[in-house]
């Protein structure tokens, strides 16, 4: 066998002991509690015309929020315990879901500035979240599984959203604040839970951490976003740690953490790609509906198969790029496939077959490579043999790319409602493949960098044989 397989490398699942699944449910329920959320029109709004134009607005100012807030989150995250600060996002985000939705109801107080304003602090408080959760995730799993783990672990958006609905849905008969009310229970519960029983790091009950085995491991097992085989491929003119300092691990600064190589590149990437992802989260029941007709429950029912197929292929490529020990060449060539489904679903049928299967493939070739991004590679990135042993990089890295993200997502929703008013559906979808080829020209140097990587190390296997 050419490669050597995720197993064969570490026997992974002898790896994980009782800890690590705590660690992977906790944390995946974690990010599940905070995708708890739904818009409903109330007594504010005279019509539905204006009620959609201000959710829509709230949709806006959330992820720009958002995004400012994964920013600040993430140096946060990697300066304090990343348990106080997950459940102290969760809790305070419920509290502020709960007056947003319920207890304004149930006061009969209705202020579009009140609620611009709490949907801000929403924001904020709910980056705390990603961060957070990639960092832990981080501390407890290694290089080898990584991609697999990750990929199957960065499904709690989707089961959030799906959860969410259901949970949301039960309780609208009795009013749409008990909604809010049932969402921001779960959520703060979900808070104390983490911050009772969320174990930050394998350290806290004296287990070995993931550097120290990683540094038993081979030369071979070097970080995956690396692209030459020798150091010298990679000589920044800068240090972020001394060597009196190593003993003490202290959290980089911002700048040190966009300097590490492929935070920018993949940051880039990721805000054209999670731009593409997150339109067709928001935009694809709207556009079921209003482009062939369908009745908004069925468009709603059918737009969940399109994060089936982000979950399949988040995993599924996950786990090619862990055998392959490289991300970036299984990025490309999903990304390229998605070129092509996006140019086969822009041309779906009438039929909700069809139309599914199709949605299906487009998910697993956009939204696979998205959840690859904001968290494994994420994670990659912030354990960087350049940070020499720290482990305090790990929110910040995935603050930079996940916030770069969050601004591309933010500013995407209003140029796909712009496109769609002014040249029609048809152009939004050419906006979606120049968004996605944009994607794979940010990260093409690292592309051509792991190719030639694998191609060296096949011919020294094949030497070696």
């Amino acid at each position: 066998m050419a490669w050597p397989s995720v197993f064969e490398r570490g026997s992974l699942l002898s790896r994980f002991s009782h800890h690590h699944v705590v660690v992977f449910l906790l944390t995946f329920f974690s990010h599940t509690c905070r995708e708890f959320s739904i818009w409903s029109s109330n007594h504010l709004f005279p019509s539905a015309e204006k009620a959609t134009l201000f959710l829509g607005t709230l949709d806006t100012i959330f992820l720009f929020s958002y995004a400012v807030g994964l920013f600040i989150s993430g140096i946060v995250g990697d300066r304090l315990n990343l348990r106080w600060v997950l459940s102290f996002g969760m809790c305070s985000s419920a509290f502020v879901v709960f007056v947003f939705g319920t207890l304004t109801e149930w006061l009969r107080f209705y202020n579009k500035w009140l609620y611009c304003c709490l949907w801000i602090v929403n924001g904020l408080l709910q980056s705390t979240g990603w961060p957070c959760v990639v960092a832990i995730m981080g501390n407890w799993f290694g290089k080898a599984g990584r991609g697999v783990v990750f990929g199957l672990w960065s499904a709690c958006a989707s089961v959030g959203n799906i959860l969410g609905a259901c949970l949301a849905s039960s309780v609208l008969q009795y009013g749409y604040e008990y909604a809010f009310l049932v969402t921001a229970s779960v959520q703060f519960a979900g808070g104390i839970v983490i911050f009772f029983g969320l174990l930050v790091s394998p350290e806290e009950i004296g287990l070995s951490g993931i550097e120290a085995e990683e540094n038993f491991e081979e030369d071979s097992h070097r970080p995956l976003i690396n692209g030459g085989e020798n150091e010298e491929e990679y000589e920044p003119n800068y240090s972020i740690q001394d060597d009196s300092s190593v003993a003490q691990v202290k959290a980089i600064s911002f700048y040190q953490a966009c300097c590490l190589p492929g935070v920018i590149p993949y940051s880039l990437a990721y805000a054209c790609l999670k731009l593409v992802n997150y339109s067709f989260f928001f935009w694809l029941p709207f556009y079921l509906s209003n482009n062939f007709g369908w009745k908004e429950a069925e468009a709603d029912k059918l737009s969940i198969w399109y994060d089936v197929g982000g979950i399949v292929g988040g995993t599924l490529q996950g786990f090619i790029s862990d055998v392959l020990q490289k991300r970036a060449p299984v990025l490309a060539l999903s990304l390229l496939l998605a070129v092509g489904s996006l140019v086969g679903y822009s041309r779906s049928p009438n039929d909700k077959a069809i139309n599914a299967l199709l949605m299906t493939v487009t998910g697993f070739f956009i939204g696979g490579p998205s959840n690859m991004i904001s968290s494994a590679i994420s994670a990659d990135l912030g354990r960087q043999e350049l940070i020499q042993g720290s482990s305090e990089a790990l929110a910040t890295v995935t603050g930079i790319v996940d916030g770069s993200g969050s601004i591309g997502a933010a500013v995407g929703q209003y140029l796909v409602s712009l496109i769609r008013d002014k040249l029609g559906w048809m152009w939004v979808f050419y906006f979606f493949i120049l968004m996605t080829s944009c994607t794979i020209v940010f990260i093409s140097p690292l592309i051509v960098r792991e190719i030639f990587s694998l191609m060296r190390r096949r011919q020294a296997h094949i030497l070696r044989e």
